[in-house]
């Protein structure tokens, strides 16, 4: 890795997800607590000023003042002070890709004068806006709630603000007398239908919101404009080091990390990146790593039984008995949703690069001269067979990578053409978004450039949208393997491929992020750790399921879930697994946190309702069901099986958390899951954060955990302690070595030893463990020197001694010993 961090990294982070709920004053009465459970930085969400009554953050409309809502930047340097004294500091999520498009406009100033004069505004260069992609050289608003005929009534004029509902839009200079329909006409911008955006918009945005509108941040200018607030801090003290939102949706992220790295000081920033398979982070990003959704995968894979979660999807093929494509076959789901994502969602941006791609076709005669429609066949064909989010061509440490992922991408698109001559058009296509082909210094063009940028981003976002947002909610074999920078298709993990995997982290990266829970994985790790029980037993569940006949499927017992359409048993099978893996958590009602979800899942999924095709009838049906059955008086066999998996539930929730806390990378901790805590996906994940430091209080007196909650937080407190008290052992200079079981059982055993002085023990697939009799006599050599002293029960080994692993971990599945 070139370039590493200057400033001292931290031991642990925990995210905060700030919102006028939970703003900077009430994380500052969390400081005492959050210092005692031995973190070294708070990880606060987006703190610039956004959209009024935001829950995340990321809708960011000024990034010159820090959000009044959350209290201002007198609030955030007090919590700053307050963590200081508490030997905290401060970790920042920055958001360079884009801004909100707000109601009313007025709240983002830029964009507010773009809108006012055109591209002469001095802000046109902030936003990336294809001015000649017709609507008569202006912008697309898509925000009318119907066909601007049918809206026009709904227009009114207030001196020079035209205003529609919420909305407000600034009148172009000297057009407020005009007659209704010329002064539309003459603006800068052409009000539109909400449905036109899929097809029409001229703005590149974030992913496929038009709620949010992309920034050019790769120009020098907008940098030091958009990152001026954040770097004055940083020089102040305030801030320490920086998460990185949505990189791979920047012209050039190795360029920007280079310029933010410079301007920082080379302070720790770790960047939101999703890695696919085996990809790694590019050798010249100038950052410490990923966020940690890499580490994720490792880690849950490890409770993934591989012949178990086979013989899950067997059963879940006959329960819900879906076409290959609709979640029967996981590579053929994914191709489905791309196609789909491809041709509906991001057509307007598809159709900018056939735009750009037909200008430059036209000039290379020798390479080019192709019709649009095969330029856009072949576009298609190739982003969809792209394996990884996206290329970076301004990157020459991945050129041969690249080059041969899109080779092989390309070999198969040529298939999808009848005649080979016009499979040409692939080769075009390719070599730009390669960056193969360069614009002639004398043409005055930058469409090359321009192409091979904007493949690459909508590559990113064509591969979020059709695997994240789409297959994942139509392959509901083990709900725990759909998360973000998962493998459905291949979720297990072997123990050999997470100690090369966590080799490879402590040479490379050592210092890279690790995360387990986060306000934007779909399920919590407690919930996820509950549902890959199921792939240990995989019988139990189709049995479960079996016992409940026809309530086990929505609409079943009914005319069908719409009144005219078949049973639904794929969203039934998601929701009996959701409510699993929810568990009794809470006092409130389940269904309350359950029936949200599962809309969401199905609107996601899109084959019977969608967010901008709602299927009324059939919504009714599923919130019917799920009240009815997975949250209703249905479901007293799976409060059964949760009783008869506790044990083994217990394994997973404090494996998991354990090895997050001691691999390599540093550990981020997200809002309360230093706790139990179950959460699903958006918003329930983003409820204001609770504590509980009377609980650490009585733990730190002496006083035995109560339950796994109370285990999860003794565990966790001693382990960040761990990391905090020697850092050493665990950063950069540190060391990861691999320590192997000897037995039957050995396979069950994962455990590694940090820098010669922390020894992890963990069991993996415990239910398995048991009905195979147990540990019997697999041992467990202890690393030489000591005494060991475990953690958790106080107990003392001797250095070099063997110990039966029945024994070591009689009382807990986990085990931390330190040699100090």
């Amino acid at each position: 890795m070139t370039q590493p961090p200057r400033s001292p990294s931290p031991t642990a982070t925990y995210r905060l997800q700030l919102q006028p709920d939970f703003p900077f004053a009430a994380a500052e009465r969390a400081v005492p607590h959050l210092a005692a459970l031995g973190i070294s930085h708070l990880h606060l969400s987006p703190v610039l000023e956004a959209v009024p009554g935001s829950t995340h953050g990321y809708d960011v409309v000024d990034h010159t003042a820090v959000r009044a809502e959350l209290g201002g930047e007198t609030g955030l340097r007090a919590l700053a002070a307050t963590a200081r004294s508490h030997g905290l500091g401060l970790i920042v999520d920055l958001v360079p890709n884009h801004m909100a498009v707000p109601e009313p406009m007025s709240l983002n100033g830029p964009l507010w004068q773009v809108l006012r004069d055109g591209p002469a505004s001095p802000y046109a260069r902030w936003f990336d806006i294809d001015w000649d992609a017709g609507h008569g050289g202006r912008l697309l608003l898509p925000v009318l709630g119907g066909r601007i005929g049918q809206e026009m009534r709904h227009f009114r004029i207030e001196g020079e603000v035209l205003r529609y509902h919420g909305h407000a839009f600034p009148l172009r200079p000297g057009t407020a007398g005009l007659p209704p329909a010329r002064l539309l006409d003459a603006q800068w911008y052409r009000l539109a239908w909400w449905r036109l955006a899929r097809s029409e918009l001229n703005y590149r945005r974030f992913f496929t919101i038009s709620e949010l509108i992309g920034v050019r941040v790769e120009d020098p200018e907008v940098f030091e404009a958009t990152h001026g607030t954040v770097l004055r801090l940083i020089r102040e003290g305030v801030i320490d080091g920086l998460r990185i939102d949505h990189p791979d949706g920047l012209v050039d992220p190795g360029g920007y990390l280079a310029r933010l790295h410079e301007r920082t000081g080379g302070r720790w920033t770790v960047v939101e990146k999703i890695l696919t398979g085996a990809e790694q982070l590019p050798d010249s990003w100038a950052c410490a790593g990923t966020t940690g959704y890499d580490a994720l995968r490792h880690i849950d894979g490890l409770f993934v039984c591989p012949q178990g979660a086979g013989r899950l999807f067997s059963h879940y093929r006959d329960f819900a008995t879906p076409l290959a494509d609709e979640g029967g076959d996981w590579e053929e789901t994914v191709r489905r949703a791309a196609y789909e994502v491809v041709t509906h969602e991001l057509a307007a941006e598809i159709e900018r690069l056939v735009r750009t791609a037909a200008r430059i076709s036209a000039r290379a005669p020798e390479t080019g001269d192709h019709a649009t429609w095969a330029l856009r066949h072949a576009l298609r064909e190739l982003l969809v067979r792209l394996p990884v989010y996206r290329p970076y061509a301004a990157d020459p440490t991945r050129a041969g990578r690249d080059a041969a992922l899109l080779d092989a991408a390309a070999a198969q698109a040529r298939t999808a053409f009848r005649v080979p001559e016009e499979a040409r058009a692939v080769d075009l296509v390719r070599d730009l978004a390669l960056g193969r082909l360069t614009d002639a210094p004398d043409h005055g063009s930058t469409d090359c450039a321009d192409f091979t940028a904007r493949f690459a981003q909508t590559a990113s976002a064509l591969h979020a949208k059709s695997v994240e947002d789409t297959a994942f909610y139509r392959y509901p074999v083990l709900l725990s393997a759909c998360e973000v920078g998962g493998d459905p298709g291949e979720p297990a993990v072997a123990p050999e491929v997470f100690h090369a995997y966590c080799a490879r982290l402590q040479r490379d990266r050592p210092v890279a992020g690790t995360v387990l829970t986060t306000h934007d994985t779909k399920r919590s790790a407690d919930v996820r750790a509950r549902i890959a029980v199921l792939s240990e037993c995989p019988d139990r569940w189709r049995d479960v399921l079996g016992a409940m006949a026809g309530e086990a499927v929505c609409g079943r017992t009914a005319s069908g879930v719409d009144g005219l359409g078949p049973a639904d048993p794929m969203v039934s099978w998601l929701a009996w697994q959701t409510a699993f893996g929810l568990g009794a958590a809470g006092d409130g009602d389940p269904a309350e946190r359950v029936v949200p979800a599962v809309l969401k899942a199905a609107r996601e999924a899109g084959l019977r309702t969608s967010w901008t095709e709602r299927n009324a009838g059939y919504e009714e049906a599923v919130e019917e069901f799920v009240r009815n059955g997975p949250c209703g008086p249905t479901a007293a066999p799976l409060a059964a099986l949760d009783g008869e998996l506790a044990p083994f539930i217990r394994a997973n929730v404090l494996g998991a958390a354990l090895l997050q806390l001691t691999m390599p990378g540093v550990p981020d901790l997200y809002q309360g899951t230093e706790l139990g805590y179950a959460a699903l996906v958006d918003p329930d994940n983003r409820r204001p954060a609770r504590f509980r430091p009377e609980l650490l209080t009585a733990l730190d007196g002496g006083g035995a955990p109560r339950d796994l909650s109370g285990e999860k937080l003794r565990l966790t407190a001693a382990a960040l302690r761990l990391r905090r008290d020697h850092p050493q052992w665990f950063g950069a200079a540190a060391s990861y070595e691999p320590v192997y079981g000897e037995g039957p059982a050995a396979e069950h055993c994962v455990a590694f030893c940090r820098s010669g002085r922390v020894l992890t023990v963990v069991t993996r697939l415990s239910l398995r463990l048991v009905e195979t009799g147990g540990w019997w006599d697999t041992l467990l050599r202890l690393p030489p020197d000591g005494p060991w002293c475990e953690r958790l029960s106080g107990r003392e080994l001797p250095g070099g001694a063997v110990v039966g692993l029945s024994e070591l971990l009689a009382e807990s599945p986990v085990a931390l010993l330190v040699r100090d």
